[in-house]
C-alpha cells in the first residue's frame, strides 16, 4: 500500500507501509508462512520471528546474552529475519534496528492454537503484539483456535481483513487488537463479535515420572477451564462459530480499586 503525501511547494511523495510479521511459533512456521501469503500487496512485508517455537515464553526478552540473527530463506529481498531469542526480542530488533525505518503495523501470528482469556498473560505472540504496542506501533495478534488443524486459509482471510481495515482506519500508536479465528471453513464462520477477554485459569494435572538421573521428574498437563460464565466473551465467540476481536491495553493498573485502598487507609503519608 502507498500512501501519498504532498508539501505546499514540493511534488507529492509517495511513502510505502511497512508492516512486520512476527510469531511464537518459529520462523518456519506455516500459520507465519501463510499469514504473508495473505498479507501480500498491502504494503511492503519484513519478518522477524523466533528461530524456534517459543510458545508459553510470554513477555520474557534476553538481557544477557547475544542475539544471533540471520536471514529467513522463504522471504524475499533480504527482508525477513531468524532471531535466537523470544517473540518480544524479535519485536525489539525489527522495529529498532533490523528495519529501514518503524513499520506501521505489526502483526503477530498466525498463531497454533487459541489465544483467549488467560492465554493472554502466557502468549508470546499476544505478548509481541504488546511490546509493539509499547513501542508505538499499533499491532494485531491473529490465532487460528486449534493446535491440531493445519489449515490456515479461514484465519489468513480474516487476517486480510482486519490489517486492511486497521491500515485504512489508521488503527493508532500504542492500540492492539487479538484477533481469534475458530478452525472451521470460512463460509461457516457465522461473523465477528467484539469481546472482552474471558475469566478463566488453568488446571494442572501433575505426574511423577522416572528419570534416569534418579532425581525427581514430573510431566503437567494443563487444560483452561472458564471460572466466569458471562456473555460476550472470546471463549464464547469461538465457540458459538464466531471470529473474536478484543481491543487490548498494557496497562495493568486496577483503577476499580483505588476508592478501597483510600478506605483503607494507604492514601496517607509517611508510615
Amino acid at each position: 500500500m502507498l500512501i501519498v503525501a504532498a508539501t505546499a511547494t514540493s511534488q507529492p511523495i509517495l511513502q510505502v507501509m511497512r508492516i512486520l510479521l512476527t510469531n511464537d511459533d518459529g520462523c518456519q512456521a506455516p500459520g507465519l508462512r501463510a499469514l504473508y501469503n495473505a498479507l501480500e500487496g498491502l504494503a511492503e512485508l519484513w519478518v522477524a520471528a523466533p528461530v524456534e517455537e517459543r510458545s508459553g515464553v510470554s513477555h520474557g526478552f534476553t538481557i544477557r546474552d547475544p542475539l544471533r540473527v540471520d536471514l529467513i530463506p522463504w522471504t524475499p529481498e533480504r527482508r525477513g529475519f531468524a532471531v535466537q531469542g523470544t517473540p518480544v526480542d524479535a519485536v525489539k530488533l525489527g522495529v529498532r534496528s533490523l528495519l529501514p525505518a518503524a513499520p506501521d503495523l505489526l502483526v503477530a501470528g498466525i498463531n497454533q492454537g487459541e489465544n483467549t482469556g488467560v492465554d493472554l498473560l502466557y502468549s508470546g505472540t499476544v505478548a509481541a503484539a504488546i511490546e509493539s504496542a509499547i513501542l508505538d506501533v499499533p499491532a494485531v495478534a491473529v490465532s487460528l483456535a486449534s493446535r491440531k488443524s493445519r489449515d490456515f486459509a479461514a484465519a489468513a482471510a480474516v487476517a486480510r481483513l482486519v490489517v486492511e481495515t486497521a491500515l485504512e482506519k489508521h488503527l493508532a500508536p500504542g492500540k492492539m487488537l487479538n484477533v481469534n479465528v475458530p478452525a472451521i471453513p470460512l463460509a461457516e464462520i457465522k461473523g465477528i463479535r467484539l469481546t472482552r477477554q474471558a475469566a478463566s485459569r488453568y488446571i494442572e494435572n501433575v505426574r511423577r515420572i522416572d528419570d534416569a538421573s534418579g532425581g525427581d521428574c514430573y510431566w503437567a498437563e494443563y487444560y483452561k477451564v472458564l471460572t466466569e460464565q458471562g456473555q460476550g466473551s472470546d471463549v464464547e465467540a469461538i465457540r458459538e462459530g464466531y471470529v473474536s476481536i478484543t481491543p487490548l491495553q498494557a496497562r495493568f493498573t486496577e483503577l476499580e480499586m483505588i476508592p478501597l485502598l483510600y478506605e483503607w487507609g494507604f492514601s496517607l503519608d509517611g508510615l
